[in-house]
């Protein structure tokens, strides 16, 4: 299980008679670094100074540090990144995910989970990300960035996500474009019926704010709509699809519960560029389906958590317990940080995260693999069951 025992984000100067002397701020002596985007898997020293990685090194003096971290034995990474996050809080009882309670303030789970940046799926919409931007990214220590919500009050439960004269295309772009140091992308999210009019209007809104992505998230229909004609029809490559490994009745799954082989056609749509996305939530994933596609060598290119006042305090918990989950499945370690780090900042378009190269944000994460015997939580309150117990043939 990987355990955070240390974080930075974006650190501040020291005082300057400090700086005068001695030329970091911050030392982090002795780690195994693991930097996907510059291939650096191996013992390192990173230095910090003014909230920039200042140089990754062997040896580097400690003297030359104003503050000098141990890792040894630890693994020194990029900040994590989750794009999948649900952080529009507020006191309505009867608006779910969108300033209601079912949300809840990023900073509480973020930094001492390595997490440094998360992004909104879509809590807000056109209609609301003003609201949503003072209350929660003005006043996060986290970066927060959002999937902008296609429909116009985002995800305030019930009729509002399903009434399709609120998913307007233009306006949704053109709060992007407003915004557009914060939004990211378009999500379509909880809406129940067999027809695409949600999705053909995020990919157009994502096509008119100058061809930013779409997070989809099928609420539901009966009998569920085809995820190849999703991914072949609809959608573009750098497009997204969260909640990959879920397996529900009203929703199509990638994997073939006879043959336990992931379907041919959602492997070539990741060939493509369609980016399949970890979403795991509250009932958005399920092991019938994650274990067999790990064990058919078919990964989700992002790991994130979808987290919720629900998915927290279920069998999700936060972004490490996730990613814990996928490296016991058999996942690699470098793949996992590299799911969780580099891959998803190029999802985003903000590829000035997710690596330590000379001169990025200091987004650090110092994680601890411990090796042992752990049970992950399948079905709430139930039972625990060990990975090893499942048989992915």
């Amino acid at each position: 299980m990987l355990k955070t025992l240390f974080t930075a984000l974006c650190l501040l100067p020291y005082a300057l008679v400090f700086a005068q002397t001695q030329p970091y701020n911050i030392v982090i002596k002795g780690g195994h670094v693991i930097d996907p985007k510059n291939n650096i898997d191996g013992p390192m020293d990173v230095a910090i100074k003014e909230g920039k990685i200042a140089l990754v090194a062997k040896n580097i003096d400690p003297k030359q540090g104003i503050q000098v971290v141990d890792a040894k034995g630890l693994y020194v990474t990029p900040g994590l990144i989750d794009i999948h996050t649900h952080h529009f809080y507020g006191t309505n009882m009867d608006q779910t995910y969108m300033n209601g309670p079912n949300a809840f303030p990023p900073d509480g789970f973020t930094l001492r989970n390595g997490v440094t940046t998360v992004v909104d799926a879509g809590s807000p919409g056109w209609r609301t990300f003003p609201t949503y931007k003072k209350q929660t990214i003005d006043a996060s220590k986290t970066r927060v960035l959002a999937f902008l919500n296609i429909s116009g009050e985002g995800m305030r439960g019930g009729n509002y996500e399903q009434n399709t004269n609120d998913m307007d295309s233009k306006l949704s772009a053109n709060t992007a474009r407003q915004y557009r140091d914060y939004v990211v992308g378009f999500k379509v999210a909880h809406y129940e019926g067999p027809d695409w009019t949600p999705v053909d209007r995020a990919v157009e809104a994502g096509k008119l704010a100058g061809g930013l992505p779409v997070m989809i998230d099928f609420g539901g229909s009966n009998p569920p709509l085809s995820i190849e004609e999703l991914f072949t029809k609809h959608l573009r490559p750098g497009d997204i699809f969260t909640h990959a490994f879920g397996q529900l009745a009203s929703r199509e799954y990638i994997v073939d519960l006879n043959t336990k082989k992931v379907k041919p056609f959602v492997r070539e749509a990741q060939k493509r560029g369609i980016v399949f996305d970890v979403g795991y939530g509250g009932i958005s994933f399920a092991f019938s389906q994650a274990v067999p596609a790990l064990a058919d060598k078919f990964y989700p290119n992002t790991i994130s958590t979808d987290i919720h006042i629900g998915s927290m305090n279920e069998s999700m918990k936060d972004m490490l317990t996730t990613m814990s989950k996928f490296l016991a499945m058999g996942m690699d370690l470098q793949s996992v940080i590299k799911a969780s780090s580099w891959t998803p900042a190029q999802v985003i378009r903000h590829e000035e995260l997710g690596h330590l190269s000379v001169g990025a944000p200091a987004d650090v994460a110092v994680l601890n693999v411990r090796k042992g015997k752990f049970g992950f939580l399948i079905i709430p309150g139930i039972k625990s069951i060990p990975i090893k117990d499942w048989n992915a043939n």
